[in-house]
């Protein structure tokens, strides 16, 4: 299993497109979320960091080229549209509005997994980050080299085995990872369960609230990732 896993947010109105890409993207060992409708997409971008957007343009409500705009108003992150809507016009459309890539209905799942597989592996290029000491998330800053942690220019205090578990996580963030990569990192020196008691402390110290974290994230069925971008709400957008 691979270390670190890229996260698919699919919005479509069609169940059986939506399960369908949903079942074969998991099989190729990516993380999916899905919503049916543009404000179902809203909700989940608020409180998710995703690497990339699978869309439908015809939706009931906000269509995708609606929401393709307000999403890249408020953030970066690489976007395909799906659409039976094969015409140049339409497909120039969805690029002039911040599309990275455009797939017509109907397709081979495999086309749209070697596309994303592309789209990712040159977003991962042009964001790749020079090695430094520290990571900034929301008002937080750590370095990794004191392991030190900042919240608006404060001090925050963390034990030992807080400092340790987020520096795994501010090392590789925006990456899910599980608790065997945990452990691994670690080098072992950690148990389970003061993993998630770790994780558990560091929340109360950085969430707003812990039922719905912004920055250290639970990935369902998986682990966890450090979130460094900066949720914004949509749902508020005027």
């Amino acid at each position: 299993m691979e270390n670190n896993k890229y996260h698919i947010l699919i919005v479509d109105d069609d169940d059986r497109i939506r399960n369908l890409l949903k079942d074969y993207l998991s099989e190729n060992n990516y993380i999916v979320s899905t919503a049916e409708n543009a404000d179902q997409a809203k909700e989940r971008l608020q409180y998710i960091r995703f690497d990339i957007i699978i869309l439908d343009v015809m939706m009931p409500g906000q269509n995708g080229y609606e929401l393709t705009k307000d999403i890249k108003k408020q953030i970066k992150i690489p976007i395909i549209l799906l659409t039976a809507k094969g015409e140049v016009e339409n497909r120039i459309k969805g690029l002039e509005l911040g599309a990275d890539d455009y797939i017509g209905k109907p397709f081979e799942p495999k086309e749209l997994l070697l596309r994303i597989k592309n789209i990712l592996k040159r977003n991962s290029y042009i964001n790749k980050v020079k090695p430094n000491s520290n990571l900034e998330f929301g008002p937080f800053f750590f370095n990794l080299d004191s392991l030190n942690l900042y919240k608006n220019g404060l001090s925050i205090h963390l034990t030992t085995s807080e400092q340790n578990l987020l520096k795994c996580f501010a090392k590789m963030p925006n990456k899910a990872l599980s608790r065997d990569d945990l452990n691994k990192l670690l080098g072992g020196n950690m148990e389970d369960r003061s993993i998630d008691v770790a994780i558990t402390r560091i929340r109360k110290k950085i969430e707003k609230d812990q039922r719905f974290p912004t920055y250290l994230q639970t990935i369902r069925g998986f682990g966890w990732k450090l979130n460094t971008f900066n949720s914004k709400d949509f749902n508020n957008e005027t």
